[in-house]
């Protein structure tokens, strides 16, 4: 089977379309014919490994897994002997950040683990979107015990992880506004942000509201420069470690010292939290963002865009073309 390969971390050009052996499903897995997947903050940071403490879950000298690809969608063709939650036909997503391995034409993956039946109304291309930036949004709104009628700015609101945010958070209620570019403005207004500010034109940090909850989606701001638009409770995350990892540093600090915090959370994936991305996906609460499509063999290309940060929602890997 063809899969996108890296043995050592880098630049995107160490990734590779190479042909390799095709996993046979043990007795509690399932074998998943992959139509598509997606390229991701995640992925490139673990292939990079830019964040030196990304070895420790991914080698430290050198990848443990070599195929990434933690968002994937396509078809089961197999079963393991014990598997009676699913069909052979049965169109599934899924997510997995521990081995990875959706950047490939086939993949084993156990029945109980995190993966669920696409919603019908999805494409593999839609359904291969489903969990990445939605599971960083959600697990901090989580974090930040968001309540109903609450003002929040999402900073990067068009990106895979903000514009699934906003989703969201509409969803749970929540007042939004949103930042991004004069190009983006459309598609904000699409998913039903309250207020939208175009950085091209205003300085975000000059609006008059303030905040309950401040959330970068990209990681291009700071505490000290959102804590004049926060409410004396209010709360500031990143999904970046901020310049020199100061936002780790002000998360242990600022709970002591200020009464506006930092909070930096490290969302974890579990059934629940795809079972709840099925039913917001199926109730069209959510629908994810895709900016661009690239095959397989264009990986290298995917990579390189997806990291200029340009990007507006997913960047999808089509494996095999749906019939």
């Amino acid at each position: 089977m063809k899969a996108a390969i890296y043995h050592q971390y880098g630049a995107p050009e160490v990734v590779s379309i190479k042909e390799t052996s095709m996993p046979s499903p043990k007795s509690n897995e399932v074998l998943v014919k992959i139509y598509a997947s997606s390229v991701n903050r995640t992925d490139s940071g673990f292939r990079s490994a830019e964040y030196f403490i990304s070895r420790f879950w991914s080698g430290l000298f050198k990848p443990k897994y070599n195929t990434l690809g933690c968002e994937y969608a396509g078809d089961i063709i197999a079963l393991g002997e014990n598997v009676t939650r699913y069909k052979i036909g049965n169109r599934v997503f899924g997510y997995d950040d521990q081995k990875f391995g959706g950047h490939a034409a086939y993949k084993c993956v156990a029945a109980d683990d995190t993966i669920a039946i696409i919603p019908s109304h999805l494409s593999y291309l839609q359904a291969a979107a489903l969990t990445e930036g939605s599971h960083y949004g959600l697990g901090n709104i989580r974090a930040a015990h968001m309540q109903e009628g609450q003002h929040l700015l999402v900073y990067a609101a068009t990106g895979a992880i903000g514009s699934a945010a906003v989703q969201l958070l509409k969803y749970y209620k929540a007042h939004v506004t949103g930042v991004c570019n004069t190009k983006n403005v459309p598609l904000l207004q699409s998913l039903l942000a309250d207020e939208i500010i175009d950085y091209e034109t205003q300085d975000f940090t000059k609006t008059n509201t303030k905040f309950d909850f401040v959330f970068d989606a990209v990681g291009k701001s700071s505490f000290t420069q959102c804590k004049p638009l926060m409410k004396p409770q209010g709360i500031y995350i990143s999904t970046e470690l901020g310049k020199n990892g100061s936002n780790i540093f002000l998360a242990l600090l600022t709970p002591i010292f200020s009464s506006k915090k930092v909070l930096f959370s490290i969302p974890s994936f579990t059934e629940e939290l795809i079972q709840l991305l099925k039913m917001l996906a199926e109730q069209k609460y959510f629908t994810p963002v895709i900016d661009r499509v690239y095959p397989l063999n264009e990986i290298v290309e995917a990579y390189r865009y997806v990291e200029t940060g340009q990007k507006t929602g997913n960047v999808i890997i089509e494996i095999v073309t749906a019939q």
